[in-house]
C-alpha cells in the first residue's frame, strides 16, 4: 500500500489552507529547489536568445536557427516550472537579482564566435540536466509526482539538447 501522509495545512501568501498531501517543510524543499531549475532554465534561456541574436560565421543560418528552437523550447518550460512552485505554496523568484544568486549557469557579458557558443551552451545545457536531477530526491521522497514528472521531462530535454550540440564540436 501507499504510504500515508499527515500534512498539516499551511496558508499561501493570499491565506488560501494548501493541503495536497505534503507537508510544509518537504513543500519548501521542493520549492528550493524548483527555484535553482528556474534560475538555470532562464538564464540559459537568456543566453541562448542572445547568441541566436549575435552568432556570425559560416554556420550562422544552421545556428540561428537551432539556437532559436532552443530558446523557444525553454522559454515554455519556464512558465511550467514557475506554475509548479505556484502550486506548491510559494511565490516563484522573478528578478534577475534572484536568479543571479540561485543560478549555477553564469551569464556571457561578450560575444564569443560561434563554436565557443556552441560550448557554453553544451555546459549550460548539462549544468541545468545537474540541477534538475539535484532537485529530484525531494521531490521523491515526498511522493511529489508533478514535480518528478516535470524534472524528468527537464532532464530530457537538457540531456537531448546537449547530445545535439555536442555533435556539433565532433
Amino acid at each position: 500500500m501507499g504510504k500515508t501522509v499527515k500534512s498539516k495545512a499551511m496558508a499561501d501568501d493570499k491565506g488560501a489552507d494548501i493541503d495536497i498531501g505534503i507537508p510544509s517543510d518537504e513543500r519548501h524543499e521542493i520549492v528550493a529547489g524548483l527555484s535553482r531549475v528556474l534560475a538555470d532554465t532562464y538564464t540559459l534561456y537568456l543566453k541562448t536568445h542572445g547568441f541566436h541574436w549575435n552568432v556570425t560565421g559560416p554556420m550562422f543560418n544552421t545556428l540561428h536557427q537551432m539556437f532559436m528552437t532552443q530558446y523557444t523550447e525553454l522559454w515554455g518550460s519556464i512558465d511550467l516550472i514557475a506554475e509548479r512552485i505556484r502550486s506548491l505554496g510559494h511565490p516563484a523568484p522573478a528578478s534577475y537579482k534572484a536568479f543571479s544568486a540561485l543560478a549555477s549557469i553564469k551569464d556571457e557579458d561578450g560575444v564569443p564566435d560561434a563554436m565557443k557558443m556552441v560550448r557554453q551552451l553544451l555546459k549550460g545545457h548539462e549544468t541545468a540536466a545537474r540541477t534538475c536531477r539535484e532537485a529530484f530526491p525531494a521531490a521523491e521522497r515526498a511522493s511529489d509526482q508533478p514535480t518528478m514528472d516535470l524534472l524528468t521531462e527537464r532532464m530530457q530535454a537538457h540531456e537531448k539538447t546537449a547530445w545535439m550540440l555536442r555533435s556539433l564540436l565532433d
